[in-house]
Parts: C-alpha cells; structure tokens; sequence
C-alpha cells in the first residue's frame, strides 16, 4: 500500500542508518581509545576486573619501589659486612704473625690498632636513608627489618602487604652501648692455662674483658687465646654475612617477580580491555560502506512521495 501519511520504507531505512551510525560511533571510540571496554557500559564484569586489576598494578609498582629501597639498605650492610670480614680476617693474620719469635709486637699492635679503627669507621659509614644496621650508639636495641616485600589480594577480596624480614639485631657489628650486642664489642671467652679470660675486639663505652692488643711482654699462649677469640669472632661474622647475602638474593628475586608480575597484570588486562585494531579498522571501512548505502536507501525511500505526486498530476 503507498502512503502519504506513513512512509515505512523510509521508517525501514532511518531506522537501520541509525543503528549504522551508533555503530560508526562505538568503532570510533574504540579505535580513538584503543579500548574495546571503556566504561562499565560496555561490559561490567571486564570493567570492574580490569579496573581492580589496574588498582592493584599500582599498589605493585609503589612496592617495587619499597623493594628498592630495602635492596639499597641491604647492600649497603652486605658491603660493610664483606669489608669488615677482610679486615677481622687481617687482624687475625697480624696475631699469628706475632706469634712468632723475636717479632716487634708493639709494631704489629700499632698496625691492630689501624685496623680497629677500620672496623669503627666502617660500621659507622655503613648506613643508608639514615638506617644503620651494623653500629648501633643508643640504648634502644636494633631490631628485626621489615621490608615491604608483596601486595597480595586473597579469593575473598581482602588485600595484605607480606613482608621481607631481616634479624638485624642478631648481626650488629658495634654497639656502643650495649657490649654483647655487638660482634666486634661482645666478650669471647678463652681458657689460658686453666684460666678463663674473655677478649673482645672494638671497646664499647661501657666494657668488660680484656681488649685484644699486644705488648712486649705478651706471652704466646695470650696471642694463641687472642687468635682463637678473633677466630671464634669471624665466624660469627661469615654467618652473618651469609645470612646478609641470602636475603639479598631473596630481595633481588622478589624484585624481578613483581617486574614479571606487572607486566603479566597488563597483559591480562589488555586480553580483557584492548580492542583489536586490525578488526576494528575493518568494520569501521564496512560502516562507512553500510552508512553510504543507508543514506541512499534513505533518498530512494523518500522520493516515493513524490513518484505519488506523479499520479496525480496526469
């Protein structure tokens, strides 16, 4: 039936530009965007995973930085420990060398003297950010280190930051105020012909023991119970820094992890989010081409009137 009032082929053909157009508008915000899923309109449950995800990117790469700091702290004590054990190393070579007959021992305990001072200088210069984890000169013991480590979301939805530990107290090198706290202040007790004396190799403010030094009139088995001191001292130090290197190690994988897992958020985030701009390029080509055939259908079904108006004019 031809109609003058209601023109259903050109109802038809608005109705289907309308959708080629809304179309045109979704592929183009895709491709300006580079998103196939923009807002929660677009798919509600990609969204919000994508946006959680990406929340929590950045909780990663806030502690990836705290992962760099605590690297920094650590290497910076595993380098002062490294060269306090050579140093401990070169006093107790000093020690056997003075063990030896005839042997100026006041030279050799100038040169221990040099060497203790090392020790000090060491410690005290081994701090990073204002953190020393070897010298220690207030009463307020050094403690256990946390270092943020993990961001962790659980199945339940609930986030926790894990961290990184590491028994700072049990490895000070000099503690100034407390002597047993110390490595290289504490007292290691020696038995000397039947008598116990305790020797310890840095002097805290307040110590006990018998410093190790020597005099002329140093007997040998004195030197034999200072050498085992010293010994007895520099394996405690190659423990520590062995359990300084561990949690180096550990740092540094932790670091790459959390590079590796960022990256791998990103990419699942992209599966879910990114639009495909190769196939998006090609629908946008196959809109334009629909629209343009739209817009003509569009003309053709408004000259039907007019084809009316022709009847009536013969």
């Amino acid at each position: 039936m031809a109609s003058i009032i209601t023109n259903t082929a050109a109802i038809a053909a608005l109705d289907t530009l309308r959708s080629i157009n809304s179309n045109m508008e979704t592929t183009q915000g895709r491709i300006s965007s580079g998103l196939r899923v923009q807002t929660a309109s677009d798919n509600a449950a990609y969204w919000s995973i994508a946006t959680t995800m990406r929340s929590d990117n950045k909780a990663l790469s806030a502690v990836q930085d705290a992962i760099g700091l605590g690297a920094a702290k650590t290497d910076t004590a595993y380098t002062a420990m490294e060269a306090t054990v050579d140093v401990v190393s070169e006093i107790k070579a000093k020690l056997v060398a003075a063990r030896e007959p005839g042997v100026d021992k006041d030279k050799i305990n100038k040169e221990l003297t040099e060497l203790k001072s090392q020790l000090l200088s060491i410690s005290q210069s081994a701090s990073f950010s204002g953190e020393n984890w070897l010298y220690n000169d207030t009463t307020t013991a050094i403690t256990t280190k946390e270092m943020v480590g993990s961001f962790v979301r659980a199945s339940d939805g609930s986030v926790s930051i894990k961290t990184i530990d590491f028994n700072a107290g049990s490895y000070v090198l000099i503690d100034m105020k407390t002597q047993a706290n110390g490595l290289l202040t504490k007292g290691v007790a020696n038995n000397i012909s039947g008598t116990t004396t305790t020797y310890y190799l840095v002097a805290a403010s307040t110590a006990t023991g018998t410093l190790i030094s020597l005099t002329t009139s140093t007997s040998d088995d004195t030197v034999e119970a200072m050498i085992s001191a010293v010994d007895t001292i520099l394996k405690s130090m190659t423990d520590a820094a062995a359990t300084l290197g561990a949690t180096k190690t550990r740092i540094e994988m932790q670091e790459e992890f959390v590079k590796d897992l960022m990256d791998t958020i990103d990419k699942g985030v992209g599966r879910l989010v990114d639009a495909d701009m190769n196939a998006e390029s090609t629908r946008l080509k196959a809109l334009q081409t629909q629209q343009q055939l739209g817009i003509q259908a569009l003309s053709i079904a408004n000259s039907n009137s007019e084809n009316i108006l022709q009847l009536f004019r013969q």
